[in-house]
């Protein structure tokens, strides 16, 4: 009996530590905006805004077509931008990997895109997300 109890106490809590860690690790993505390529070698701006709060990541998930991103530049609230070292293709469907916001949490006012897409004809839409 003090046995069976035992091996239910120690699952739960395995089962509990797995779920609090799983939790901890989990970033929370927010929708920020998006923008259609219509050009094929062009480059376009997602204007975010300060009401949308701080992020220290960024990720675009592009749609319709596959896209090559040449630069990426964020712009911050306080004036500020960054480059961020980018050189993805990046098929439909797919999206980039996470692109750390230099100086942890900031507010963004907008990112430009430079980019090409590898079809004509082809209108990609890419969204970009922010994880707190």
């Amino acid at each position: 009996m003090f046995r069976k109890r035992l091996i239910r106490a120690v699952s739960s809590l395995s089962l509990l530590a797995f779920v609090v860690a799983s939790t901890v690790n989990a970033e929370h993505w927010v929708y920020l905006g998006n923008a259609h390529f219509d050009q094929q070698k062009d480059h376009k701006t997602i204007h975010v805004g300060t009401a949308d709060g701080s992020f220290h990541k960024i990720q675009l998930r592009v749609n319709g077509g596959a896209v090559f991103f040449e630069r990426v530049v964020v712009h911050f609230a306080d004036g500020t931008q960054e480059e961020l070292a980018m050189n993805d293709r990046v098929r439909s469907g797919g999206k980039t990997r996470k692109l750390d916001l230099p100086g942890g949490n900031r507010v963004l006012d907008s990112v430009e895109l430079w980019y090409s897409k590898e079809k004509p004809g082809q209108n990609p839409e890419v969204s970009l997300y922010g994880a707190r």
